[in-house]
């Protein structure tokens, strides 16, 4: 999987609509991660490869491999978009269980597959077979609505021979509002012969180190915790070969919020700043945690361009360290002082 041979991987999670081609230039600007993986391809009996998520491979700005991820219920339509990917250079395919979206697991996608593991088992046959020597990866929550559930996902998931497992240490009932579970995902790294990825509440260098060593995983995957702080990946490549650890500035961020600008503004074929800065409010969302609540009150209400920089020039124009951590019980990050 082409995963580090010296120290734990470090992968970016995918989160629709966020971690997009743009993104993926920004972010390995600021070190970036060692595997990445595309936002999801949506895949039912009409679907079309999405020709915006394809240049995340056929443009693939990061140096590093890339795996294409798939959502979807229909073993002939996932096996379809798989011949159909294999076209592209991709180095694997990753079949999500984990988005915990209700819009998702309401039609029996995603997490909602975790209510049922015979359908899982059938699907992931029919991703195996089809792939072949292509690796397939599976990204998945520990059960639906109780961890218990997760015993019966490890054993199909060792049954089909996987070639990768990222495990969110949550259930999808739990979302993001709960600490993680990493007793599972320990679970996994010992009963499965595929490396196994921890994913959830890594926010810093500390709690990255702390869920690796409680897991005992092959690596990280960081969704959240990166798009707050994109240096997060190179901190921890730093902690992991124990070299000094860049010190993250408020000026620091204020550059990376105007590259972001740039970068997805490049993107946009009829160009409309107020929508742009409504598109640039869901990084915000995450940036702007672990500051004054104000910044993040002021944020929701800039519509301008100018309006928009003045607020985030008023918060992080300044050279000494940023906070460290984002606030815990937040909308967007809870549970995570388990690992500080």
């Amino acid at each position: 999987m082409m995963l580090p041979e010296n120290r734990a991987a470090l992968l970016l999670a995918p989160m629709q609509d966020i971690t997009d081609l743009p993104f993926l230039r920004v972010i390995k600007a600021m070190g970036g991660a060692d595997l990445y993986v595309t936002e999801y391809f949506r895949v039912h009996i009409h679907s079309k490869l999405d020709p915006y998520i394809l240049r995340s491979i056929t443009e693939n700005p990061t140096g590093r491999p890339i795996i294409a991820q798939l959502i979807g219920k229909d073993p002939n339509e996932l096996s379809r978009t798989v011949r159909d990917l294999k076209n592209y250079p991709i180095a694997g395919i990753d079949l999500n269980l984990g988005c915990p979206a209700p819009v998702v697991y309401r039609k029996q996608a995603g997490g909602g597959l975790l209510r049922d593991p015979d359908q899982i088992n059938r699907l992931i046959g029919t991703l195996r077979e089809t792939c072949g020597e292509l690796p397939l990866t599976i990204k998945t929550r520990i059960g639906f609505s109780h961890p218990d559930e997760f015993a019966r996902l490890l054993e199909i998931f060792k049954n089909h021979a996987i070639d990768l497992l990222t495990v969110h240490g949550r259930t999808v009932k739990e979302r993001y509002q709960t600490p993680v579970h990493p007793e599972t995902i320990r679970e996994a790294v010992h009963f499965l012969p595929c490396p196994v990825i921890a994913n959830g509440n890594v926010v810093n260098v500390t709690s990255g180190l702390t869920y690796l060593e409680q897991t005992q995983a092959a690596g990280l995957m960081i969704g959240r915790g990166a798009i707050r702080h994109p240096w997060i990946f190179s901190q921890l490549r730093a902690a992991l070969s124990k070299k000094p650890i860049t010190v993250v500035t408020g000026k620091m961020i204020l550059e990376y919020i105007q590259i972001l600008y740039d970068q997805t503004a490049r993107e946009v074929p009829k160009f409309n700043e107020l929508k742009h800065v409504q598109k640039m409010k869901k990084y915000l969302n995450y940036i702007v945690q672990g500051h004054p609540k104000e910044f993040e009150y002021e944020i929701r209400r800039a519509q301008q361009p100018k309006e928009f920089f003045r607020i985030c020039r008023s918060f992080l124009d300044y050279s000494g360290p940023a906070p460290d951590l984002p606030c815990e019980n937040s909308r967007l990050f809870c549970g995570f002082s388990q690992f500080l």
